[in-house]
């Protein structure tokens, strides 16, 4: 399978969880560990050759905006959120126009991993749009950083993935990370809608599939996760 060459990098959100790093910027350029969350992700899927990436703003958008300006690799086109947040869904509908029509990475800013192998070579190599509506990058509950929960998902032997539903827990969580088709989410609602029900729509078909990262996943939502992925790249440097 060809590796997807654009990336849908969802950075519009107001960070609200993440204040007060976030009363002067979006929560895309909080750092951790010296780089801005957002050139961590960036960062990644170029290595992983992505060439273009289109990056929805709102929250401090100018500013984002200045900042993704001095990055050459990969190229930045902007999805404009500043009237509306669009939410997951809403904001890959909205930036289809910029995506082309093959198969894209639509990627979080707030996961910062450790990678021990090739996560998201692993992630297009699973990847077949015969099959799957969506491809997902996975995480063990266990030992992640900054996820709290139950877990999302099961797995099974083939990949494909069963939401958790009324079980008490699941060992795998969604770290931000997934390939799909750009026209997934072209017959949503108008205005902010999740990815959440199309996910549990293509679960239902068994279309849904995922793998695992061996490596250790930082969900940096809030101030502590952030003091906490710091350190864990610290004492792995």
């Amino acid at each position: 399978m060809t590796a997807p060459t654009t990336a849908m990098v969802l950075a519009a959100g107001l960070g609200t969880r993440m204040r007060p790093l976030t009363n002067d910027r979006p929560k895309a350029l909080v750092e951790v560990g010296g780089k801005a969350l957002i050139d961590h992700v960036l960062d990644r899927l170029a290595e992983a050759g992505v060439t273009d990436a289109v990056v929805n703003v709102h929250w401090f958008a100018d500013r984002l905006e200045s900042h993704l300006a001095a990055r050459t690799r990969p190229s930045i086109r902007i999805s404009d959120e500043r009237a509306e947040l669009l939410e997951t869904g809403g904001g890959l509908k909205k930036a289809r126009p910029l995506l082309g029509d093959d198969p894209v990475f639509v990627a979080n800013i707030d996961s910062v991993w450790i990678d021990r192998g090739d996560a998201l070579s692993d992630l297009i190599r699973l990847w077949d749009p015969a099959r799957m509506d969506a491809a997902l990058l996975l995480a063990r509950r266990e030992g992640s950083i900054g996820f709290e929960g139950g877990g999302d998902f099961f797995l099974g032997d083939d990949g494909a993935l069963t939401f958790r539903g009324e079980a008490a827990s699941a060992p795998y969580a969604y770290m931000g990370v997934h390939i799909t088709r750009p026209d997934y989410a072209d017959h949503g609602p108008d205005g902010p809608f999740s990815l959440s029900p199309l996910w549990r729509a293509s679960a239902a078909e068994g279309r849904l599939f995922g793998c695992v990262l061996d490596g250790d996943w930082m969900h940096v939502g809030d101030p502590q996760a952030r003091d906490e992925a710091e350190a864990r790249l610290k004492a792995e440097t």
